[in-house]
């Protein structure tokens, strides 16, 4: 199944990013033909966590500072406390997201990822879901927050937690393959 041939999509984290929310849109957009690229601050490794547990290292394919959002077709945003709260304070990924947000490329956000768009002030007016922690933080900031396991709004795909990483993998899939 090579639906997905020739596109480009980038995974944005740092160390702490919830593994299974990673490596689950990882696989599918590679069985589905696509290129998927970790990105990171820092060039050479990242780490994952399952939930508050140090897990695998995976290398990282390019730091933030050397690619462009029109390098890729897409973003993905795993979650992961540590993670997220640290991604959302780096300018370069900030840059990255609205880059890809004024370009209407699809971005998906799942768990946590949204503090990213939040610090990024791309969720103003959109409807998506996320942990249920987010909700206020979500609100605050201007978006619709709904509790359902994968939400579409224009080219924001966002889901709650990894028990919904086969919706939001499919929803990404499909918004990539047109």
């Amino acid at each position: 199944m090579a639906r997905l041939q020739g596109k480009r999509v980038a995974i944005l984290v740092t160390d702490g990013f919830e593994q299974v929310e990673m490596t689950g849109p990882k696989e599918a957009l590679e069985q589905a033909g696509a290129s998927a690229e970790i990105l990171s601050a820092k060039s050479g490794t990242v780490r994952g966590w399952n939930h508050t547990t140090p897990a695998d290292e995976f290398k990282v394919d390019h730091s933030f500072d050397r690619v462009r959002a029109e390098d890729y077709d897409a973003l993905v945003l795993p979650g992961g406390v540590v993670n997220s709260d640290n991604i959302r304070m780096d300018e370069m990924a900030q840059a990255l997201v609205r880059d890809a947000a004024r370009a209407s490329k699809p971005i998906a956000v799942i768990c946590h990822g949204g503090w990213l768009l939040i610090s990024a002030d791309l969720v103003r007016g959109k409807r998506m879901t996320s942990w249920p922690s987010l909700a206020d933080d979500l609100r605050n900031a201007g978006a619709d927050w709904v509790d359902q396991q994968v939400v579409v709004d224009g080219h924001l795909i966002s889901s709650r937690k990894p028990d919904d990483i086969p919706a939001f993998s499919k929803a990404l899939v499909e918004a990539l393959g047109g």
